[in-house]
């Protein structure tokens, strides 16, 4: 059987469900056509229930941003649970790689929903 085309946008094809017993599944609409579909509400990062804002610039390193797709917040301590403003930091994408190489328990917090 070939893979059905996504019915509503007509260009993709549609998702893989699963596999059974030698057999494809397929989902009715391709990935991005659930993606966009999707009913479920969107959830507010922990860090920002606190209060917490992103900064503007990079705490580390001075990095001043265009986007804010450009930074994320790094739990200082490690603890993710641990949502005190003093434990949570505005990094860089280019920090965050310096950060994962180096000794620092510094850990990336929620992932910020895209709008």
């Amino acid at each position: 059987m070939n893979r059905p085309v996504c019915p509503e946008c007509e260009r993709n094809l549609c998702a893989i469900n699963c596999y059974h017993k030698n057999k494809v599944y397929y989902r009715k609409t391709c990935d991005s056509c659930a993606t966009k579909n999707s009913k479920k509400p969107r959830k507010t990062p922990r860090w920002q229930l606190q209060g917490y804002k992103k900064k503007p610039t990079c705490e580390r390193c001075g990095f001043k941003a265009r986007y804010a797709a450009q930074l994320t917040v790094f739990h200082v301590d490690g603890n993710l649970k641990n949502n005190q403003i003093d434990n949570l930091k505005t990094v860089c994408l280019n920090c965050v790689a310096e950060i994962k190489r180096s000794d620092l328990p510094w850990r990336r917090g929620e992932i910020e929903p895209d709008l």
